[in-house]
């Protein structure tokens, strides 16, 4: 795993998995490598009334409801559609889900308007066909279909950026369960295997983009994740993926409690502020997910590592956080100042700690920006 950039999720919690399937006694759907409880459990984490002898850490942080839902859908012969704002961990679930049912996250087709038919079905290699022909063998399958074959779990990212005639072509294929193949005459129609099921994902921000038509509609079952507020659970999402992003690349840094306090509040501050706007031109082009509270504390942490005294202080994540939000210019330029000079600076002076030195930074970072 450590040659890997990134390893998908039924790698990274390999032992894992194979101890969750060793003691996993209940039912199991089709040929899932774990029972709907287990995968539940391997997801959420093990409490002590789970009477386990080691404890599983939990791996995707929201309400209960939305896995037991999913997993429930994926247990049926509809589709499953997770729809919400960016960074809400839609693409983590999927993986996560896909991992524990069939040990394989990676039959993943990308969504964009690039994206054919061919991506979804199938395509042919074409040396092979002047060679020998159109056959089996000269095929190559789309994940969709590998997954199809297999049995296994399939994965459509962003299914709303893709056109609408890509989209249709799965209707066929979560309706039916099988692929035509119009181009052989024999052995010309590849069957869905039990246990196959499609994983989309929606960003709630791309309504009206590509549209899903009601047919395609009606194949999905739709879990809505919302983006997280409760202060609690953002920094426990926070914090896990802070502690893995250090092991990663094996750096020992103090992140103080006190300046993650301070993302957290920071951010709160934001997505009031921009639910206060009356129009786009007053709110941060940034979604503020916790995604991207993650990719500033990240970039905080990196700086510090590679160019800082090994330390996170607040004037780094001041710059980390300007630097990472203000996409446009003047407009969040002008947005991130005013949220500076009207919250955090009354805040600096009374509560002190940590804010007049994020102050600072961020007045800096803006100046150096403008």
């Amino acid at each position: 795993m450590s040659d890997l950039l990134r390893a998908p999720a039924e790698i990274k919690y390999a032992e894992e998995l194979d101890w969750l399937e060793s003691i996993d006694d209940g039912p199991k759907p089709f040929a899932w490598r774990l029972s709907p409880k287990m995968v539940r459990l391997f997801i959420l984490g093990s409490e002590r009334s789970d009477g386990l002898d080691r404890d599983i850490p939990q791996k995707w942080f929201g309400d209960r409801s939305f896995v037991e839902r999913s997993i429930v859908t994926l247990a049926s012969d509809r589709g499953l559609l997770l729809i919400g704002d960016p960074g809400t961990g839609k693409s983590w679930l999927a993986e996560l889900l896909s991992a524990a049912i069939c040990r394989n996250s990676t039959l993943v087709v990308q969504g964009t308007a690039g994206t054919t038919e061919d991506h979804i079905k199938y395509s042919w290699n074409v040396s092979m066909v002047i060679a020998k022909g159109q056959s089996r063998e000269s095929m190559i399958p789309s994940p969709i279909m590998t997954a199809m074959e297999s049995g296994a779990i399939g994965r459509f990212e962003e299914l709303t950026r893709s056109t609408s005639d890509v989209q249709d072509a799965l209707i066929s294929i979560l309706s039916e369960k099988y692929i035509s193949v119009p181009e052989l005459d024999s052995d010309n129609i590849v069957f869905a295997k039990p246990g196959f099921s499609v994983i989309a994902t929606a960003n709630s921000r791309d309504r009206g983009v590509n549209d899903l038509s009601s047919a395609l509609k009606r194949r999905f079952n739709f879990v809505r994740i919302p983006v997280v507020t409760n202060k609690k659970s953002e920094a426990e999402i926070v914090r896990f993926r802070t502690e893995e992003l250090l092991r990663r690349h094996r750096i020992e840094l103090d992140v103080p409690p006190t300046l993650l306090d301070v993302l957290l509040q920071s951010f709160a501050d934001l997505r009031a502020s921009a639910a206060a706007a009356a129009g786009d031109d007053e709110r941060l082009e940034s979604a503020l997910s916790t995604a991207e509270q993650i990719g500033v504390l990240e970039d905080a942490i990196l700086h510090s590592n590679f160019f800082g005294e090994r330390t996170l202080t607040a004037r780094t994540l001041a710059s980390s956080l300007v630097g990472s939000l203000a996409r446009r210019e003047p407009e969040d330029l002008a947005i991130l100042n005013k949220y500076l000079h009207g919250v955090v600076e009354p805040r600096s002076k009374e509560e002190g700690g940590s804010w007049p030195e994020f102050l600072e930074g961020g007045r800096d970072t803006i100046a150096t920006l403008s």
